[in-house]
C-alpha cells in the first residue's frame, strides 16, 4: 500500500490531497453550519484549523494517514474534508473518517461520490481487505449515512474517545470487506445515478 497524496476524481466531486493552503477555504466550509458546534463529531473552527490541518500532514508524513479535501466540481468550491486513518501496511486495511462536510451539501450526491472513490482506492487500488468506519453512537445521520452505503455495523467501541467538552464517547463501527466491496460499487454507483 503505497501512502502518498493523489486526486481522486468523479463526475460531481474532486477528492485533492490537503494541504496548509486549503486552510481558509475550509474554514469557510465549517462556517457554513456553524460546524465546529456539532456535539457529536470534531470539527475545528477557525482558531483550531491549523492545527487540525498540521496534525493531518504529520500524520501523512509517518504514513499513516492520507487526508484530502473535498471540492464541489460544478462551483470549484471546497465543501469539506475526509481522511483514510489508522492504515495498516501488512494487513491490508483501512479506514476512512474525519469526514465532515458543509451543511448546504450533506444530505447530497457529495458524500457519497467521495466514499465511492475513496472505496474505488481502497480496494481496487490498494487491494484492501477491510475498510471500517466509525462514527458516535449519538450521530444518528452519520449511522444512516454509513449504512447507505452498505457498511455492516460491527458494534460499539465503549468509551472510544473523549470529546472536547468531556464527554466519553461511545462508537459504532461498520466495515466493508473485500468479498462485499461488488455489490457496495453497484449500490454507490446506482444512488449516484438516481440523484443526477
Amino acid at each position: 500500500m503505497e501512502v502518498t497524496p493523489v486526486t481522486l476524481e468523479g463526475e460531481h466531486v474532486r477528492l485533492e490531497p490537503l494541504s496548509a493552503a486549503h486552510e481558509e477555504s475550509l474554514n469557510v466550509a465549517a462556517a457554513d453550519g456553524e460546524l465546529w458546534n456539532s456535539t457529536v463529531t470534531i470539527v475545528p473552527g477557525r482558531d483550531t484549523m491549523a492545527n487540525y490541518i498540521a496534525a493531518a500532514l504529520d500524520a501523512q508524513a509517518q504514513q499513516r494517514e492520507l487526508p484530502f479535501v473535498i471540492i464541489r466540481k460544478p462551483t470549484g468550491q471546497v465543501v469539506g474534508t475526509t481522511r483514510f486513518y489508522f492504515i495498516e501496511h501488512e494487513y491490508r486495511t483501512v479506514e476512512i473518517g474525519y469526514t465532515w462536510l458543509a451543511a448546504s451539501v450533506q444530505r447530497s450526491e457529495v458524500n457519497t461520490e467521495a466514499k465511492l472513490l475513496l472505496l474505488t482506492h481502497a480496494f481496487e487500488h490498494w487491494r484492501c481487505i477491510r475498510v471500517a468506519l466509525v462514527t458516535d453512537v449519538l450521530n444518528q445521520q452519520s449511522q444512516r449515512a454509513i449504512l447507505r452505503l452498505g457498511a455492516k455495523e460491527e458494534g460499539i467501541l465503549r468509551n472510544h474517545m473523549l470529546m472536547p467538552g468531556g464527554r466519553y464517547r461511545d462508537s459504532v463501527l461498520f466495515s466493508i470487506i473485500e468479498s462485499e466491496w461488488p455489490d457496495v460499487k453497484a449500490r454507490l454507483a446506482t444512488r449516484l445515478e438516481q440523484n443526477a
